[in-house]
C-alpha cells in the first residue's frame, strides 16, 4: 500500500511532467498583422493554431479569452444538433421558405442544409431549433461543450440575440474536436458538417470555415473560423473583428486571406 508520501511524490511528479509538456507549445506573436486590420479601419484580434507544430499565432493576444456571441458561427453545432436528432436527415433537406422577405435576396427561397450554411440563412436555422427544441438542444448544447452553453434569449435566438458566448480559444478548441472526430455527435452528421463548410477545395489545400455577425448597439462583431487542410498539415483560424461599420463583413475574410498569404499558406 502506497504511503501518503509516495503519493505525494507521484502527485508531484505528474504536474511537472503536465507543466513541461504545456511549456511545449510554441506561441508567435505578429504584430505586423495590425496592418490588414488598419487598413480596413476595424478592431480586432487573430489566432492560428499550427498543429504539426504544435504552435499559436497570435495577433491582440488579449481577446484570445475574451467572449462575444458567437452569432452564425454556433451554424456549425446547430447542423450537427439538427443532423444527430433526425430533424434533419441529411445536407439535402429542404425547409420551405415562409414568404417573409428579408433584407438577404438569397434568403428568399426554399433551403437545403448545405445552401443555408453556405447563404447563412437565419431564418432556416431558426426554424431548425425550434423543431429541435429547447430541452433537446440544451441537451446537445451541454454535450458539445459549445462556448458558455448559454441558452437565454429563447430556443431560436440564443446565439443571435441571447446569452451564449464563445471565445477565440473556444473556437478553435471546438474546430479541432469537429476535424478530430472528438465531439459527441455521430460521424455520419460529423462528416456532413465537414462537407457542407468546404470553401475551396484545391490541389494544395482545403479550406472549411464559416462566417458570424452579430450587430450591436455601439459595435458589431464579426467572426470567420474554420480550418486550413494541406498534404501534411492542419491549420485551425479565429479572425474576429469588432466595428461600428455594418458594411465592413467583408473585412473579416479579407484579413484572413492576407495574413494566409503572409504565412504562406495560400498561393
Amino acid at each position: 500500500m502506497a504511503t501518503r508520501k509516495t503519493v505525494i511524490t507521484i502527485l508531484l511528479i505528474a504536474v511537472t511532467v503536465f507543466t513541461a509538456f504545456r511549456i511545449k507549445q510554441k506561441e508567435e506573436i505578429r504584430n505586423d498583422f495590425k496592418k490588414y486590420y488598419d487598413e480596413q479601419n476595424v478592431e480586432g484580434s487573430f489566432v492560428l493554431y499550427d498543429s504539426k507544430n504544435d504552435k499559436l499565432i497570435f495577433y491582440n493576444k488579449k481577446q484570445y479569452t475574451d467572449s462575444f456571441s458567437p452569432a452564425s458561427t454556433f451554424k456549425i453545432c446547430n447542423s450537427l444538433i439538427g443532423l444527430e436528432t433526425g430533424i434533419i436527415k441529411d445536407e439535402n433537406f429542404v425547409i420551405p421558405w415562409d414568404s417573409v422577405v428579408r433584407q438577404n435576396p438569397k434568403w428568399n427561397t426554399d433551403h437545403d442544409l448545405k445552401t443555408a450554411f453556405k447563404n447563412s440563412t437565419v431564418w432556416y436555422y431558426r426554424e431548425l431549433a425550434r423543431r429541435v427544441g429547447e430541452k433537446k438542444m440544451k441537451y446537445w448544447l451541454d454535450k458539445s461543450k459549445f462556448g458558455n452553453m448559454d441558452m437565454s434569449g429563447g430556443v431560436d435566438l440564443f446565439w443571435l440575440r441571447g446569452g451564449l458566448r464563445i471565445t477565440p480559444e473556444q473556437q478553435i478548441d471546438f474546430l479541432k474536436r469537429l476535424h478530430d472526430n472528438k465531439l459527441v455527435f455521430s460521424k455520419r452528421s460529423t462528416e456532413i458538417v465537414k462537407r457542407i463548410m468546404i470553401v475551396k477545395d484545391t490541389l494544395g489545400y482545403v479550406l472549411r470555415a464559416k462566417t458570424g455577425w452579430s450587430d450591436g448597439d455601439k459595435k458589431s462583431i464579426g467572426w470567420y473560423i474554420g480550418y486550413l487542410e494541406t498534404n501534411d498539415n492542419v491549420y485551425y483560424f479565429s479572425n474576429c473583428i469588432q466595428t461600428p461599420d455594418f458594411d465592413k463583413a467583408k473585412a473579416r475574410i479579407e484579413i484572413t486571406d492576407q495574413i494566409f498569404y503572409d504565412l504562406k499558406l495560400k498561393k
